[in-house]
């Protein structure tokens, strides 16, 4: 028996029924119900189905790929063997019909008590890493190195899970480097921010086929309240409870929304070519940085973009230009680059063996070593 505290989150529009839940969880010792717009990780999660139930499949299904949620219980009218055998195949530990039995409630709850956390205790939960990628100025390929890096940490790091956001809050691009069609966007947290919980933001999020948790932004102007410093740090201190990895794709702008981004971030990489315009730019953004105090200097990665080793400015005079050491360099590869973007996929789906392909995932290993993969690779070899 655990005498930790079990947290739950009750996902439950019927107002008697969450009524109900309610009193009966707060009749038993241990347990403790979150508050909608907490951010930490539920225990327990128990949700209600509606009429949707596919699409309410789907979304436990990412919490539970997340982390946001340990384990689910459902609530439904709706006793279909075939939603039954569909809840069975989503993970769901128990289903309960309506109308609700009380008995049967707290059964399941001592059950998992009993049972469902470890003598560990509950997982640590996620504090996850912001890695802000920001352009020297428009054209530079910020867009392609974010969805690029994303794509490639979800696809081959089992060990994490990544969301990718996109900052440019008018006309961002990245459902069309991605080839989704997301139903939601940016407008949806700026209009819903009382509602701003893992459970909400899941219904947000786009998933790509590589596992990555897509956020874009408003792709026309649609009346919607502008994001606020205040809403995007609301929104990343959730976000890094869900995600290990945030990858956020900056764009230009420097208003006071973007700097409260950049000073939030673990890291901010600034993207840049080896041209007298993007260098000057770059040490201008350097520049403000630093006279505003938004982050140390350690915390900031220079990459250089389209890198030509033949380049009439060398990587020598472009770090003696701008006083900031040049962390990678992207070759350029307009072809694959190109080819890429136009059918709507990353480089290294469409051109895995590429150098430009090669170098960005040496980019993304370099800002996340895989140590916990090796560990794991090393664990299912020892068990065969």
């Amino acid at each position: 028996m655990t005498d930790k505290t079990i947290l739950i989150r009750l996902v439950v529009k019927n107002v008697s029924l969450r009524r109900k839940l309610e009193e009966i969880i707060a009749s038993l010792k241990v347990f403790k119900i979150l508050a909608s717009d907490s951010p930490s990780e539920s225990d327990l999660l128990i949700f209600e189905l509606g009429d949707d139930v596919d699409k309410e499949f789907e979304l436990i299904r990412k919490l539970l790929a997340s982390g946001s949620a340990g384990d689910v219980l459902v609530v439904s009218e709706n006793t279909n063997p075939k939603v039954l055998l569909q809840a069975i195949k989503t993970g769901i530990k128990e289903f309960f019909s309506l109308p609700l039995k009380k008995e049967e409630v707290i059964q399941a709850l001592e059950k998992y008590k009993q049972n469902g956390i470890s003598p560990q205790g509950r997982r640590p939960g996620k504090h996850g890493h912001i890695l802000n990628i920001v352009g020297s100025k428009g054209g530079v390929g910020a867009t392609t190195v974010a969805v690029n890096l994303a794509v490639h940490l979800a696809a081959k790091r089992n060990d994490l899970s990544v969301a990718l956001v996109d900052m440019n809050l008018l006309f961002g691009d990245i459902p069309l480097f991605l080839e989704i069609k997301p139903k939601f966007h940016w407008g949806e947290i700026t209009k819903n921010i009382d509602r701003l919980d893992a459970t909400f933001l899941m219904n947000i999020f786009a998933r790509h086929s590589s596992g990555v948790h897509v956020l874009p932004s408003p792709g026309y102007l649609n009346g919607y309240p502008m994001a606020t410093p205040q809403i995007i740090e609301s929104l990343l201190q959730h976000m890094q409870s869900m995600f290990d990895v945030i990858i956020i794709d900056g764009g230009q702008s420097l208003d006071k929304t973007s700097l409260r981004t950049i000073e939030i971030s673990n890291t901010v990489m600034l993207v840049s070519l080896l041209s007298l315009p993007c260098l000057s730019n770059s040490n201008k953004v350097l520049k403000s940085f630093e006279s505003l105090d938004l982050l140390p200097k350690e915390r900031i990665r220079l990459v250089i973009n389209r890198y030509l080793k033949n380049s009439e400015i060398s990587l020598k005079d472009a770090e003696e230009t701008i006083h900031q050491e040049v962390f990678w360099t992207i070759p350029n590869d307009y072809k694959s680059t190109m080819s890429a973007i136009n059918q709507g996929k990353a480089v290294c789906e469409l051109a895995a063996r590429s150098e430009i392909s090669k170098s960005l995932q040496g980019l993304a290993d370099a800002l996340f070593p895989a140590e916990k993969q090796t560990e794991k690779r090393k664990w299912k070899l020892f068990g065969r």
